[in-house]
């Protein structure tokens, strides 16, 4: 289990693991709130659907004003593709692009970090400082993981000191799990029907180098690929164009 960055009495963060929750749902117990949230997860048809379900879940299970998902891309950027308030999103941007704060700590060290207070936390003041101008004093934010690394964030975020206790930190690791699956399966999926497309694409536009230069399959897709390689683009890119066009890239 990730474990939880706090500051401690000497200023160093120390690692402990969250106890289970106690629940007392009047809206029924957690196991049923979890499975109604998994089964409408494996329902949403991509990744901002996913994501958009599981901030929405939060703000019912968790005490926390605000919530939102920021999700890496390839070359360590990130995206932030679901957010319940603006405010939400001018937090993230504090620590796009180096910056530095709980997001990256979480991000960079796979683990869940608790702001207890914005008003008093020091590891991060300047971040800490234009946090609490927006109005916000607790926030908690729990990676997404797999075994093949960190997908994002989970941010959680109160106008309330000290707003989540164990209690919280158990329930936004559950939720962090099930969101962490989600986005993985959604991302997959995405990726799966784009190479289908791209494959199809592809197809088209051999078929229309065969038919006008008389050539075979191998030798029309030799040509599209020397065209992807010389134009420095995707070879799904040059076959679009192609279909587009009936003209190949200069």
């Amino acid at each position: 289990m990730d474990h939880v960055s706090r500051p401690a009495a000497s200023g160093i963060t120390s690692p402990e693991e969250p106890a289970m929750p106690n629940f007392d749902l009047a809206a029924g117990n957690a196991a049923e709130r979890f499975a109604e949230l998994a089964v409408e997860l494996h329902s949403t048809e991509g990744v901002e659907e996913t994501v958009e379900a599981v901030v929405e879940f939060a703000l019912q299970a968790l005490d926390c004003s605000h919530a939102g998902v920021a999700l890496s891309l390839a070359g360590g950027r990130l995206e932030i593709p679901a957010v319940t308030d603006p405010v939400v999103a001018e937090i993230y941007q504090l620590q796009m692009n180096g910056g530095k704060g709980p997001l990256a700590e979480s991000m960079r060290d796979r683990s869940t970090v608790l702001v207890a207070d914005t008003a008093a936390d020091g590891r991060w003041p300047e971040w800490a400082g234009k946090v609490l101008g927006l109005g916000v004093r607790s926030v908690l934010d729990v990676p997404l993981t797999t075994s093949s690394g960190t997908l994002g964030v989970l941010g959680l975020y109160s106008v309330r000191a000290d707003a989540f206790g164990p209690d919280d930190l158990a329930v936004a690791h559950i939720l962090a799990r099930h969101a962490s699956v989600a986005v993985a399966t959604s991302r997959n999926e995405q990726h799966l029907a784009q190479a289908v497309d791209a494959r199809k694409l592809v197809g088209q536009a051999m078929g229309i180098l065969m038919e006008r230069y008389d050539l075979d399959g191998d030798r029309a897709f030799e040509v599209l690929r020397r065209y992807s390689q010389d134009t420095n683009r995707k070879l799904r890119d040059v076959a679009q164009q192609l279909i587009d066009t009936r003209k190949l890239p200069h």
